[in-house]
Parts: C-alpha cells; structure tokens; sequence
C-alpha cells in the first residue's frame, strides 16, 4: 500500500488554560540576572517560566511526551535540571532554552533532583526506589545506590563532605558515602513514610517531615579524632557503639536528634524547602497555610539562651541547689529556631519555594491545587509582620477541570466551560478573552452569529450569554433539579436542542425580546420552549441528523433510540452496548452514527436499517467524547484513558493516536472547516490539534506505537557479565541500540573501504599506468571523513554521553576488537582524547579477560598503553600548569587589593576560634578540678 493522501496528519498547535501542574513542583529562577521575578513550574510536558511582576510567560520549555515530574535550579542559575514521569532526566540551559544533556537510568517517574554546592553532582531519586548520581560535566552516570524498599521522597548532598542523605516512603533516611558508594548510616526514628527532608545552618541540622504534626530536627557533628584526648575518643567510640546496628561505626560522622518543631498544620508534610542560605525552612500540609521557622546564627542563640537563663534564674532563686535543672540553663532548640508568621493561602497548596533577599526579604512561590500560582513576601528581620501578596497568576486558565469545549463557527474563537467559570479563547493566540463566572458547566454552544454563547448547567439550567459583554443575558430552567446532559443545534439554526436527566428531549426555538431592564429598549436573544420528548430513562445525549429527518437519544439504559423529528414517532433501537453511551454523533450526510460508551466501545451504525457496521475496542477506558469531522466519514474519540485517536469510519481504521491528556479527557470539539481539534481533561490543559498537509501511511503509524511500546519495555536496569552487584546508572533505550547500530555500520564501511584501497595499493604495484583511487563510500562523506580513523571518531563523537556506556556494553566481543585496533591511532591523533580515554577504559573494564586471552590484540594493547600514559602525562601537566598559573594570579590579585579570596581567611579564623573556646573550656575544667 502506498502514500494515502486522503489521510493527512494532525500535529499539536498548543496547549493553553494550563498555569501550573499540580504534579510538579515550582523554583526560583534566574532570569536577566533577576531573581524573586521569576518561576519555574511544570505545565504538562513543558515547562512555563512566569514573570511573577507581569503576570506572563517569559518562557517555555519545551518537552516530548511525558509530563513533568520534577525540577531543580543549579547553583550558578544557569541551568535547570527537570525530572519526567518515564524515568529521563533533561538538563536546559535558561539563556538558550536548549536542552544541554540528557539522561535516562530509572524505571519510574522521577521523585526528586538536587544538585551539589558546586553544580558537578545531580542526585535523582525515584520511585523504583533507586538513586542515581550524576556527573553534569561529563554528562554520564557516576553510581546507582540501591538500598530504599520504597519511592525516593528527597535527596540532599553535604556541602563539606562527599555525603548524600536520602528519604523514602519506608520510613528511614540514609547516610551515603559518594567515596565508596555504600550506606553507612540509617535514621530509623519515623514511625511513618518520611516525606521530605531538608539541610540547614552549613549542614548542621537536618530537618525531616513525616505524616505527623512534628518536624524532626536532627544534629549532625563530625568527630575531630585528631584533636581528641584519650577520654573523649573513647567516650565518642562509646557513643557510636550506642547506635543502631546498621550503622557504620567507623565512619566520622554522628547523627542524633535534638528535639522536635510542632506544626498546627494538619496532615502530612506535603513540602519541605529550605532557602539556598539555609537559615529558614518552610513546610504545608494539606490546609491552606505555610509554616516559616528561622534557624538563628550562633550569635543570635546566645543571645537568646541570654534572656532565658535571666528568666530562669528569677524563677529559681528561691530553690534549693537539688532543686535547680541545670538543663534548662543549656542552649537548646528553642534558642536556635523561632517560628515566623505564617502564611494563608486561598487554596490548598502543593508546593513551594523561597528566596531570601539582601535586606532579609522573603520571597515564597506558591503552586495551589486550583491552577493558580501566588507570591508573597515576608520581613525576617525584626519584628517582621504578616506576609503580603505581590501577585497571582489566576485569570489565565480555569480552576477547575474543563468539561466542555466547543469551537466557532467562524473556526476563530472557542468556548471551554469548568465547575466554576465559563472562559473564552482565541484560538490563533491562545489567550483567554472572556471569562464569565457561572456555576458547574456540562455543555456549551455558540449560537448562530458568534455573538451569543449557551451553557447548559448541572443543576439544569440554561445561560446564554453576550459574548461582547461578558454577561449572562437570562438563565433559564430548562431540566429543573437534574443536569443538563447535552445540547446541540438544529439543522436550520433557529434553535437548539437539549436532553437532561429528567428523563425529556427539549426543542428550543431563538426569538428576539425586547429588554426592559435596558434604557435603549434594544431586543436581546431569548429562548421559546416549543416541544417536548418524554422518555423512560435519563437522557445522556442527544443529536439530530443533518438531514433534518430523525433525532438520536443515548438513555441510561444503554441503547440509542431514534425517533422522526416531525412527529417524534419511534423509529428504531440501536441495542448492542453493554454500558451507556456517553457521546454519539452523526455523519453530515446523515448515512452513519456513530456511539461512544463507559464500555470502551466506539459502534458505527447505519441511519438507514439500524444495522450496526462495526464495532471497536477503542479506548483503555470509558469513551467521553466524540465528533465526525465536518463532510467526511472521518471521525475523532477520546477517553478516559486520556488518549485522543482519528478514525476512518467507512475502513474502520484507527487513522493515528494523538498526544493525549494526564489523566482523563472529558471531551473535543472539531472546527466547522474540520481543520482544528481542541480536547479537554483532567489535568486542566486544553489541547488543540492541527491539520497539516503531511500525508500519513497507516503501517507508519503502527510501526512507530509498536517502537515506543518495546522502547518501555527496553528501559531495564543493566547488570555487567562478569561483574556481580555492579549496575550501570543507565538503562538501554532506544537511543543507545540506535549508537551502537551506528558504530557496527561505520566499522563495516570502514573495513569494506580498507578492502579497496587494498586491492587498489596492489593493483597499482602490477601495472605501471596510474589507477583511480576508488570512490569515499557515501556515509563516509555525510560525516566529512576521508579516512577510516576520521569516520570512527566522529561516530563517537555523535554519541550521546549518558548512551556511551551502554551503547559499547551492547556491541559484540568481535566489534569490540575491531574497534579496538583503531583506538591507537585515534589517541595518538591528540583530538579528543578525554573522549577516547573514556572508550578505551570502560571496554577494556567491561571485556578485560577476554581482551587479554586474545593474542592478536597483544601488539595494540602495547601500543595503546604507551600513547595512552603519555597523553594521560600531557594532560596532568597541562591541568598543574593552568592550576599553578590560577594560584600565581590569585596571590598577585591578593597582594593588590589586600583581601582574601575564596573565604580561605574566613575559614580558617572561624576554625582558629573553634579551637581556642576548646582550650578555654578545657583551662575551665583543670582549674575547677583544682579548686
């Protein structure tokens, strides 16, 4: 079968009314070197950047398929790091808005990212349970730690140390050394799943939230054993042995809790996020407010522990000694942290982040259930006082899931309709122009004109509103105490046709009425009830035939019936679902109907006997919606499922599947011209689809869902032959099977190019006349190589970083030799020779006996060792020169401006005075014990 012009694909135009995913979390970004200005939020599968000043997108990022799950700013505010529901992990550049790495290892939707204090290090933790750290210089994972038996909550690196502490849902935190890779230490404290944690004051604290009302706050210390006397190394190694059993005694770092932080929130903590300084924490649960708490410098808490003890010291002044607690006079949580005020919300929140300014301004972002993003801001210092709203992103989309859609008849505008509002859009520029407060919409339709708009209610009443205006003009109780299930137009557009649950089919008829309320007299659109259909069971839908011949009624009772639209006479009983049809709709030459159901069925009928044409598996689950495209027999379905799929109604094809919704889609609407489809669900988004003249091949279609469904499958975790308990970060995917198909192609070229100039070198030896060297293979010249070694290198050069790994691990013993032999050369050549290096050290890791029980490969492996430790000596020179020639221009920096770079001064000052108090406390001691 050949090209089928008649089918010609639909490609996404836009999503719009969507603000912010409630599914993923929102960041401070930094934009044009302003920071408080701007958001990051999840939108989908695409990320929205808000100027939170202007109350407009500054930038979008745009993403594939999968919908957003996480993200996570770099601490240069350069790049942003966003984890997807499939388990990958992209990396965007904010300049650019290019994606700068890729990075595919989980199973599962990503949980959580952060990044180290240097920006070198991405943790992602997910919900398989794994954690994987990568190195976002080299671009390739550096280990997966495995030891979780639940999802990853969060993940947060050490600032001093090459430690992560990770959270899950099985109730324990652990203690990660990066150095050896192995958990050394679990917190089993949590009665229930931990949900967040979070590091503050320089790594000193560590704050965990679980399903309770407290905030655990735990104390981390280091043991100096160096600067220890004989007693205190053994009263330390004594307290290690105290721990519990899983912990790793010899590690020097202790973790024990200090006290709790009581929330008057209620819930669980849903989000916990400290600012980058890590001074205030903030947490919510699932009520409308957030809770702030400073933790106050060490200045600040001997301050406060100051007042206390004066406090203390009146109310004990009649005691005896036996009588005085001495703990109470010791500095303790209540001196280091102060709760600030909190804030109130309007709707229930799901996520948060702040940003602390110069002048100890808080700047909170807030993403609320309802689409809507909030920012406040807040004084720290001082007495402080309530927290102010600077702005709020509310007008642009619906609150509330979207039920019904509906297009122009001039193909420009469309109409959507939620449980609250009723908005209008423009459909070139996606931007809302009209937004009506209304009550719980199930139906809308635009009169004949484009001026006036109907909206059928759940609780059975019918609006028509000016679209002009923006107000509702009359409402009128059409199915009073019921809904109003459906609503179409009649073939001579002079009025409308309604069903409800009471049971009647409703025929309306426009008429023009003069307003009495308005100084002009001037006549508005009304509505006259003519007749009335009376029938058994609740009536789901309804549609009269363009024809203008019968009227279609899907009942509760799971059958269609059709009745002639003159006299309402019974004409036929379309039975064959097993559940109730939700949606139907008919052809526009009245020859076909079509019937959507919750059994996940789409049957075609004719209009003519009632025989039904087909019946289709259409959907995963119920199907919500469906419309014929305008003088075709071509027709669109939407379900449950979240899917949106074309059908061919006389092949009974399935034509192609669109990017579909997360979550359920509730309806879609086609345009009059049949160039436009807009769809509707439940994750808040309105999709709109365009007709394109690209023509579409059907075996196409099926052979790309067939890849994409063995691309999930391929995504398994990778364990080395021969290495047992060692797994790769990564995972094979498509990408990876694609490099290493690649690489295989070029060394067959190469070896067939070498064959011929081989025989061309011995052809040219017998004869004594020149012989034309023989042409440079075709793929050859696409990569701009003119020799075998050039067309290696730049395969591997093509390779995506996060797929180099598994792309060698996929290639057969016999490739690798081959590919071996080159790599000589390659590293001798002195271009990328970090890229090679790589190669070389992870094939001969991965195929190391094999390569060395192979006495042909003895010579090269030779060679390769001299090139390789001499290229290795070039570049450790040339890093001690560039490092050496740094320090040199430091000094002279130093020397001119009298100052230290680099907080060296600083650190070290601060750690001569740790040591003084410690001799100073120690005088103390020897001076009592001599007295």
């Amino acid at each position: 079968m050949g090209l089928t012009k008649q089918y010609l694909r639909y490609v996404s135009a836009g999503n719009f009314n969507i603000i912010a995913s409630p599914n993923c979390n929102v960041v401070f970004v930094t934009l044009e070197g302003q920071e408080g200005r701007y958001v990051a939020v999840g939108a989908c599968e695409h990320i929205f950047i808000w100027d939170l000043r202007l109350g407009e997108k500054a930038q979008v990022l745009t993403g594939e398929k999968s919908p957003v799950t996480y993200l996570c700013t770099s601490p240069n505010k350069r790049h942003l790091a966003a984890g997807y529901a499939d388990g990958t992990v992209q990396i965007y550049d904010l300049k650019t808005a290019e994606v700068v790495s890729i990075f595919s290892g989980h199973k599962n939707e990503i949980t959580c990212l952060n990044y180290d204090s240097f920006g070198h290090k991405l943790a992602s933790g997910s919900k398989d349970t794994d954690i994987i750290v990568w190195d976002t210089v080299a671009e390739v994972g550096v280990c997966r730690l495995s030891g979780h038996k639940g999802p990853v909550t969060q993940v947060a690196f050490m600032s001093s140390q090459s430690v992560l502490i990770s959270s899950s849902k099985d109730t324990f935190v652990k203690f990660w050394d990066l150095d050896t890779q192995h958990c050394f230490k679990t917190l089993i404290g949590h009665h229930t799943e931990v949900w967040s944690l979070s590091l503050l004051k320089d790594d000193q604290y560590l704050v965990t939230g679980c399903g309770d009302a407290e905030l655990r706050v735990w104390k981390i210390t280091q043991n100096d054993d160096e600067n220890k006397s004989p007693v205190e190394h053994l009263s330390s190694k004594l307290e290690l042995a105290t721990l519990d059993d899983l912990d790793d005694s010899n590690y020097n770092l202790q973790c024990h809790k200090s006290g709790s932080l009581l929330r008057s929130g209620k819930g669980r903590v849903m989000s916990l996020f400290s600012d980058t300084t890590g001074q205030i924490v903030g947490c919510h649960g699932s009520d409308k407010q957030i809770e702030l708490f400073w933790f106050c410098s060490d200045e600040e808490a001997q301050s406060r522990l100051k007042k206390r003890m004066k406090k203390e010291r009146k109310k004990q002044e009649g005691l005896d000694a036996s009588e005085i607690n001495e703990d109470i006079l010791q500095l303790s949580l209540k001196d280091e942290v102060r709760r600030l005020t909190s804030i109130k919300l309007t709707g229930k929140p799901k996520s948060l982040h702040m940003v602390l300014g110069n002048g100890g301004e808080l700047r909170v972002a807030v993403t609320l259930a309802n689409n809507t993003i909030e920012l406040f801001t807040l004084q720290t210092s001082g007495k402080g006082g309530d927290a102010k709203t600077l702005r709020s992103v509310t007008m642009q989309g619906h609150h509330s899931e979207v039920r019904a859609v509906n297009f122009s008849n001039d193909n420009l505008a469309i109409i959507s309709g939620s449980g609250d509002t009723i908005k209008m859009w423009n459909r070139p520029s996606q931007i809302s122009l009209r937004t009506i407060d209304s009550g719980y919409v199930l139906c809308t339709l635009f009169v004949p004109g484009d001026r006036h708009v109907l909206a059928g209610m759940k609780d059975g009443r019918l609006l028509i509103i000016d679209i002009a205006a923006g107000d509702i003009l009359e409402e009128i109780q059409a199915h009073s105490g019921s809904e109003l299930w459906s609503m179409c137009l009649q073939p001579d557009m002079r009025g409308v046709v309604t069903g409800g649950a009471d049971k009647t089919v409703k025929f309306w008829q426009f008429e023009l009425i003069v307003d009495e309320q308005s100084e002009s007299k001037a006549k508005v659109l009304s509505l006259l009830h003519v007749r009335t259909l009376k029938l058994e069971e609740t009536v789901l839908c309804v549609k009269v035939s363009p024809n203008s011949k019968f009227v279609a009624v899907a009942l509760l009772d799971s059958t269609v019936k059709l009745f002639f639209l003159d006299t309402f006479k019974f004409y036929l009983s379309l039975y064959g679902h097993k559940l109730p049809v939700i949606c139907l709709d008919i052809s526009s030459d009245s020859n076909l109907i079509a019937t959507g159901s919750a059994d996940r069925n789409v049957k075609l009928w004719g209009m003519d006997f009632g025989d039904c044409h087909k019946s289709i598996f259409a959907h995963d689950d119920s199907v919500t919606g469906l419309q014929f495209v305008p003088k075709t027999h071509y027709f669109f379905t939407c379900g449950k499922d979240g899917k949106v799929k074309q059908w061919d109604g006389d092949s009974y094809n399935k034509i192609l599947t669109l990017q579909g919704h997360v979550g359920e889609a509730w309806n879609l609407a086609v345009s009059p011209n049949g160039q436009f489809v807009v769809s509707c669900g439940a994750d808040k988004v309105l999709r709109l689809y365009e007709k394109t003249d690209q023509p579409l091949v059907l075996q196409d279609e099926e052979e790309e869902e067939r890849e994409q469904q063995d691309g999930l499958a391929t995504g398994e975790q990778t364990v080395v032959a021969g290495h047992p308990g060692l797994n790769l970060p990564s995972k094979k995917t498509i990408g990876s099977e694609k490099s290493a198909e690649s690489i295989m192609e070029c060394l067959e070229v190469c070896e067939k190019y070498k064959e011929q100039l081989s025989e061309h070198a011995t052809l040219q030896a017998s004869s004594n006349q020149p012989v034309a060297l023989p042409a440079v293979p075709l793929l050859m010249q696409a990569f701009s190589a003119s020799t075998p070694e050039d067309f290696v290198l730049e395969t591997i050069k093509r390779i995506r970083p996060s797929d180099m790994e598994e792309a060698l691990l996929i290639l057969p013993f016999t490739t690798v030799c081959e590919l071996i032999q080159y790599l000589p050369n390659l590293m001798n050549r002195g271009d990328y020779v970090e890229l090679v290096g790589k190669v070389v050290m992870f094939l001969l890791k991965v195929h190391h006996a094999p390569i060395i029980a192979n006495h042909t490969l003895l010579t090269t492996l030779k060679s390769l060792q001299k090139v390789c430790c001499v290229k290795a000596e070039e570049l450790r020179d040339m890093v001690g020169y560039n490092y050496y020639g740094l320090q040199f221009l430091q000094r002279e920096l130093e020397a001119r401006e009298g100052v230290t770079l680099f907080r060296d001064a600083s650190r070290q000052r601060k750690k001569g005075e740790k040591k003084r108090k410690q001799r100073e406390k120690l005088k103390r001691s020897i001076m009592v014990l001599n007295n």
